[in-house]
């Protein structure tokens, strides 16, 4: 799953403009003239971007596990609101000394919505079908390291493993990674049939999907508040804000316009809530292509970007500076920002010596959503004062994108939020669109996966963002923020997001 922001786009779906400014009905499950009538055991959430598809198992863009994650479907483990491992559909596990051998005690009783029974055979169904050789799967990396798959008893699911794999369970955790059902996996694409505490109900595309509470849940230490819970899917910032102050969506977990955020200062019915993510907004570049090839090019552009000038002008002062990629909420985490700070003056001296005096001229691919078009013309403009002439073209996102960039590494920059945690790793992925290659990189990486020591773990992440701050293959820029905008009474959503997702098995209106 590459998770360069699938569900960021902010291309502007009309009729659903049309029709929030004409005021005509959006089959909404209640009556908006009485708002305060509505069910106090229903949630209409809204979403900037519709999946594709309803299977995070199968697919990479990020809105499928927004919509299913958690709520749908489960994985043997979970990832909480903070980022941390916990046990799901398995209730615990052991590890051997040598870390090749994983033995999963899997929880009894559990049932899929269509009643199938969760078992050790199901189990490994799922996690084969994720890293077989006609596996789909958007992470089919993380199952790279299983040897074969053992299930001696219906609780009991065994992984050995060719070597040891650091972060093995943290992956099993991932939307990618969920259990599905023999009988109804090929289905899940349209009609998702999971373990959670939510039924699909129906998805009426181009609009919404519904989904509805699972009276037969497993965990019954769980209370379910929400009886029914509406995705809305609206892609303009300003009918995002419309559809908030009439009533007609209750929360929207991830705003699309930073600059209308103080528009809801005041509400007495609204609230905003400032939260962090794993979004790092990167500039990448083709390190095959000239100038790109050549380091001390890469990192005088670095030196002429003021990154809090960017965010400023990007994301309306929201955002955290970063130098490299990773995020301030990954373990290992360290300050690179001050390895290339920025300095006009020794950018120009750096290009010189790289044999561009005069500068040169490039092209950008810059997606069409808020983030990328705003950094780019930011960049645009810094970029001149060293000489460097940066012509922007719009690509569609994510198609023409994936096509042009992901699939045909055929570009000089682009500029992408990528959204998944701890991610670092893809820059030793061969191929990738950076066509970053460096040996040393690629073997602290490796070292990553072969400890299961956590400290020792941390330190290679640090070894790794420095070797990324000093080689720039792409300009770090900052993460973006999780801004919520959602009814006061509105309680249990996840104001960060340490994966994205809209976990609703917490959420409930206050009295």
């Amino acid at each position: 799953m590459l998770r360069n922001y699938f569900s960021h786009s902010m291309k502007v779906t009309r009729r659903a403009a049309l029709t929030l400014a004409l005021g005509t009905t959006l089959a909404l499950p209640f009556s908006t003239d009485n708002a305060e009538a509505a069910p106090k055991n229903a949630l209409v959430l809204g979403m900037a971007v519709e999946p594709a598809g309803l299977d995070p198992s199968i697919a990479a863009p990020v809105a499928i596990g927004q919509v299913t994650w958690q709520n749908v479907f489960e994985g043997l483990v979970t990832i909480d609101n903070k980022g941390k491992v916990k046990p799901q559909l398995a209730e615990s596990w052991e590890i051997s000394p040598d870390g090749k051998t994983y033995t999963f005690k899997l929880r009894q009783g559990v049932t899929f919505h269509d009643g199938e029974a969760f078992d050790s055979s199901v189990a490994k169904f799922s996690l084969d079908r994720a890293r077989g050789d006609a596996s789909v799967n958007p992470q089919k990396r993380f199952f790279a390291s299983i040897n074969s798959i053992e299930t001696p008893d219906a609780a009991t699911l065994v992984l050995k493993l060719k070597q040891p794999a650091g972060s093995l369970i943290y992956w099993l955790g991932w939307p990618a990674s969920v259990m599905v059902a023999p009988k109804s996996a090929d289905n899940n694409k349209t009609t998702p049939v999971g373990t959670g505490p939510f039924k699909f109900a129906s998805w009426a595309k181009g609009d919404k999907v519904e989904l509805e509470k699972n009276p037969a849940y497993w965990d019954k230490a769980v209370s379910v508040k929400l009886e029914k819970a509406t995705f809305r899917f609206v892609t303009d910032p300003q009918a995002q804000a419309a559809a908030l102050k009439s009533g007609d969506i209750d929360a929207f977990p991830e705003f699309g316009a930073p600059e209308l955020m103080s528009s809801f200062d005041g509400d007495e019915r609204l609230g905003t809530f400032v939260g962090n993510t794993e979004l790092k907004v990167v500039a990448g570049m083709n390190s095959t292509r000239k100038p790109f090839d050549d380091k001390r090019v890469r990192q005088a552009l670095m030196m002429a970007v003021d990154r809090s000038t960017v965010i400023e002008g990007a994301w309306s002062g929201f955002g955290t500076a970063i130098g490299s990629h990773y995020t301030p909420n990954d373990r290992g985490y360290i300050d690179t920002t001050g390895v290339h700070p920025y300095d006009v003056d020794k950018a120009r001296a750096l290009l010189a010596e790289a044999g561009y005096p005069d500068g040169f001229s490039f092209t950008i691919k810059a997606p069409q959503m808020a983030y990328a078009q705003r950094t780019s013309q930011i960049l645009q403009a810094m970029l001149a004062e060293i000489g460097v002439t940066m012509n922007i073209e719009t690509t569609e996102f994510p198609a023409k994108w994936v096509a042009d960039v992901l699939k045909g590494a055929d570009y000089d920059m682009t500029i992408v939020a990528h959204a998944e945690p701890m991610d670092i790793d893809i820059y030793s992925r061969d191929p990738y669109y950076f066509n970053y290659k460096n040996p040393a990189f690629n073997e602290l990486v490796k070292n990553v996966e072969l400890t299961s020591d956590a400290s020792e773990q941390e330190k290679l992440y640090g070894e790794a963002q420095k070797i990324l701050a000093e080689d720039v293959p792409a300009l770090y820029l900052f993460v973006m923020p999780k801004l919520g905008v959602w009814d006061k009474k509105i309680k249990g959503l996840w104001e960060n997001e340490p994966i994205p997702s809209n976990v609703l098995t917490d959420v409930h209106w206050e009295e």
